[in-house]
């Protein structure tokens, strides 16, 4: 079977990967997350899953490598993760009772091939959200449980703020953070993902 290595900390990304029957290890990687002028959402989050690929495939060996990248984006903002209490607030003003993007940029780079460089691709997918219209209250109540500080755009559709979410279209495992079905399309093109 083959084995991945998963170029991120994420705890979400790991365990959609365990859940779909990945084998697989985990190497966070830190690269520039700045974004650059007038980048739109989608070649930010590619290039930056393509960056977090990149940057581990020094430790894959014959393992395909996955790199991915998520934002939530409204109103033609990006919101990557809050910075604190009072900027995942912001985040959740802001997507209090409209519809949002989420963003997922993957790269997946296949094992060594022989005399050949490793196959590469890289891709993102989108899927629609509608959150409920919070109250001012319900907002300080959901950062007050510590669970926005790190999720890009304030909030875990898999974890409490499942209670506000009203609507999805698209993949629900893209806005946990890893598109898995997009991943495993992916892997197909690059190696044989089950011999």
């Amino acid at each position: 079977m083959l084995q991945l290595l998963l170029a991120s900390a994420s705890p979400r990304r790991a365990d959609l990967l365990r859940t779909a029957g990945f084998g697989f290890e985990v190497k966070p990687t830190s690269v520039d997350e700045s974004l650059r002028a007038n980048e739109l959402p989608e070649a930010y989050v590619k290039r930056l899953a393509e960056a977090k690929a990149t940057a581990v495939i020094e430790f894959a060996g014959n393992r395909a490598v996955v790199g991915a990248d998520t934002v939530v984006v409204v109103n033609e903002e990006i919101l990557g993760k809050p910075t604190n209490p009072g900027d995942a607030s912001r985040m959740l003003r802001l997507l209090s009772g409209r519809d949002h993007d989420v963003v997922t940029g993957l790269t997946v780079i296949g094992p060594p091939l022989a005399k050949q460089e490793r196959l590469r691709l890289t891709s993102f997918t989108r899927t629609r959200v509608k959150m409920a219209t919070l109250s001012e209250s319900e907002i300080e109540w959901y950062v007050a449980t510590g669970e926005p500080l790190d999720k890009a755009g304030a909030y875990a559709i898999q974890g409490v703020a499942s209670r506000f979410i009203t609507n999805i279209e698209g993949s629900y495992t893209n806005v946990v953070g890893l598109p898995i079905s997009l991943v495993y399309s992916m892997l197909k093109k690059v190696v044989s993902v089950t011999s």
